[in-house]
């Protein structure tokens, strides 16, 4: 009896104990299916985040790349104006400070790892400022590169009238020289009635012509010269006596003394002879002549010169004379 009452009893416990089971997995599999869900929604949020994450990172990496190619581009526009020259440059010093100041602050910000949003933002608004800058600065280089090609022009064109002047007054220079060439040989004088006295000179003073070597003591020439363009002043009248030998004497207790002739070069003379001249008029000119020594039998040979040129000549011949000349 008390076997079946124990056997009754088990077989009671069995469908609960089967039932608490069944609860225990069903609590279980919610918990599981739970935090599942947890972690589904949790993970979707982290995706979600780093996604948002990554496009802002995207996004001020693209934003900062769009800054320095604008950046870049300004640079390059000011790299466009290095060659101006230094009388343009020394002229935008006040614009070349301000845009340095622009430069540095937009490149301290670029230099940045880790650059906002705002701070991108101002560096554009720098950037923009600094554009507005270069395109003054590019107006202000074109309008003096403009005034100073305008100046260049000039210059082209006075250099071009100085040439021409320098030109037509060198040809007017080398006519003047050809008149002065031509006037000056125009103006020289001509000898004529040249005249030639051999003179004995005796005890008492009287004075005797004769043609006897042996007796002259002197010679006496004379000539006239005129010139209807000759200015009125003093010219130099140069006389040459040549000997019977053909070598040039001096008058007695001269120095010896060359002067140039336009044809035969330096040469001696006997006499210079400074004679004062009035224009287109005619002046007669006389001067004697006694060398160192005794005159001797021949041809005695006058030749005058004036401004380099010979203007006339005269010959005289001496005679032996007779035994009792």
């Amino acid at each position: 009896m008390n076997t079946s009452n124990f056997q009754t009893t088990t077989s009671d416990n069995q469908p609960t104990r089967k039932n608490s089971k069944k609860g225990i997995i069903v609590v279980l599999a919610i918990a599981c299916l739970a935090s599942w869900g947890y972690l589904l929604v949790n993970n979707k949020k982290t995706g979600n985040v780093i996604e948002q994450s990554q496009t802002q990172i995207a996004r001020i990496s693209d934003e900062k790349g769009n800054v320095q190619k604008s950046f870049d581009e300004s640079l390059i526009r000011l790299d466009s104006m290095a060659s101006i020259s230094n009388g343009l440059k020394s002229k935008l010093t006040a614009e070349n400070k301000e845009i340095a100041r622009r430069k540095a602050e937009i490149r301290v910000i670029l230099n940045k790892k880790n650059a906002t949003s705002s701070e991108l933002a101002k560096a554009k608004e720098l950037i923009t400022q600094l554009n507005d800058k270069i395109g003054s600065m590019e107006q202000e280089v074109t309008r003096l590169t403009n005034d100073n090609q305008s100046l260049s022009q000039d210059k082209i064109v006075l250099t071009q009238e100085k040439g021409k002047l320098t030109d037509d007054l060198s040809a007017t220079m080398v006519v003047k020289e050809d008149l002065e060439k031509k006037v000056d040989i125009a103006s020289t004088l001509n000898a004529s009635n040249i005249m030639i006295t051999p003179v004995n000179v005796k005890s008492n003073g009287k004075e005797k012509v004769t043609s006897t070597a042996k007796r002259v003591n002197k010679l006496v020439i004379s000539f006239d010269v005129n010139n209807r363009i000759a200015q009125t002043g003093t010219a130099d009248i140069y006389v040459c006596v040549a000997g019977p030998d053909g070598k040039n004497i001096a008058t007695k207790d001269a120095v010896s003394n060359t002067f140039t002739t336009r044809d035969e070069g330096d040469r001696a003379y006997t006499a210079k002879l400074p004679v004062e001249l009035e224009t287109g008029k005619k002046k007669n000119v006389e001067f004697s002549f006694a060398p160192g020594t005794d005159f001797q039998q021949g041809k005695y040979l006058i030749q005058i010169y004036q401004n380099g040129f010979k203007i006339g000549e005269g010959v005289r011949e001496l005679k032996k004379g007779g035994l009792f000349s």
